[in-house]
């Protein structure tokens, strides 16, 4: 199994991307890494011991995407750039997936242009796991499309619903459409559009619209939703998330009583960090491409970027992208 990364990409670069492929090179006898990037950047973090560094391939690119880059520009004149090269090592057969902290609009464009889209599929969905009660959930898209219509969402219903039969073995899995309340006169007319097709569809177990304050609430296996829609209601879970633990770090260190009570506390407050710590669930796949790419937070630290490169891994091993595909061709 062989993994293009995108080695310059997000907020880091290979300070974080490098340490990530060297943990996931420990966990994972089976892989092998082509880090594409500035190799000058790159030597620094190279591990030190032979049977990792022989596991390890490098393709050479002085090129990156600028966060602030618009997907046409990087399409049309930055064709050497380590998102490029790494997705259309993917293209042509030579790499399995590829995972990239990059810009995200960048990367959608240059891989809906090289690998394509599954018949059926007009547009890439960005679509990862979130904690939910009782287990995890999958939400899409979370900002590949900006606009979308009523049968774009209904496709993205199909394709994250064939993710959650696929990658989390849920049998007939149930599919929400995020919305401003639960009732069927609420929201926009696409919505409300989107919500009549899947209605009407025998391909999706359809349960109705969802509020933002049920994402988590496990009422549902997938939440789909536009791509402005997802991608805000993402980054402001996590900022909640830091601001949960930010205020309960300072309520613990305003008295002597209040920090002893810290100390009982301890255990309950690792594993609440543990398991709502955004960097657990990084990594999202562009689905009804026909090849795997996976998204990381471009602040994503190493642990992170680890996780979305172990999340490409799970989606090679259940060829995700083509029971995917499958399932959107199905009559």
């Amino acid at each position: 199994m062989l993994i293009a990364i995108d080695a310059m990409g997000g907020d880091s670069g290979p300070r974080v991307t490098l340490p990530a492929c060297i943990k996931a090179l420990k966990h994972s006898p089976q892989l092998s890494i082509l880090l594409v990037g500035d190799q000058q950047q790159i030597t620094p973090f190279l591990p030190k011991k032979p049977d990792l560094l022989k596991r390890i391939e490098i393709l050479h690119s002085d090129v990156s995407v600028a966060m602030d880059d618009s997907p046409k520009h990087a399409l049309r004149n930055l064709k050497g750039s380590s998102i490029h090269l790494a997705v259309q090592a993917v293209a042509e057969k030579r790499a399995d997936a590829c995972v990239s902290a990059g810009n995200t609009g960048a990367l959608t464009v240059i891989s809906r242009y090289l690998l394509k889209t599954y018949p059926g599929v007009s547009r890439p969905a960005i679509c990862t796991l979130l904690p939910a009660k009782d287990g995890e959930c999958l939400m899409l898209d979370l900002g590949a499309n900006l606009g979308c219509d009523a049968d774009d969402l209904y496709q993205f219903a199909l394709m994250g619903s064939a993710m959650a039969e696929v990658m989390q073995g849920k049998s007939s899995p149930s599919v929400g459409l995020l919305n401003v309340g639960e009732e069927e006169l609420k929201g926009t007319e696409l919505v409300r559009q989107a919500a009549g097709i899947m209605t009407m569809s025998d391909k999706i177990r359809y349960r109705g619209f969802v509020e933002g304050s049920d994402i988590f609430s496990g009422q549902v296996d997938v939440i789909v939703c536009d791509g402005v829609s997802g991608n805000t209601a993402l980054k402001t879970s996590e900022g909640v998330v830091r601001f949960l633990f930010d205020q309960l770090r300072q309520g613990f260190q305003q008295s002597l009583y209040s920090r002893f009570i810290s100390l009982l506390a301890r255990p309950v407050l690792k594993t609440m960090r543990r398991s709502l710590n955004p960097e657990r669930y990084n990594g999202a796949v562009l689905l009804g491409l026909q090849g795997v790419v996976v998204k990381s937070h471009g602040a994503a630290e190493v642990e992170g970027f680890y996780r979305a490169i172990v999340h490409a891994q799970r989606a090679i091993s259940a060829d995700l992208c083509q029971k995917v595909g499958a399932r959107i061709e199905a009559p």
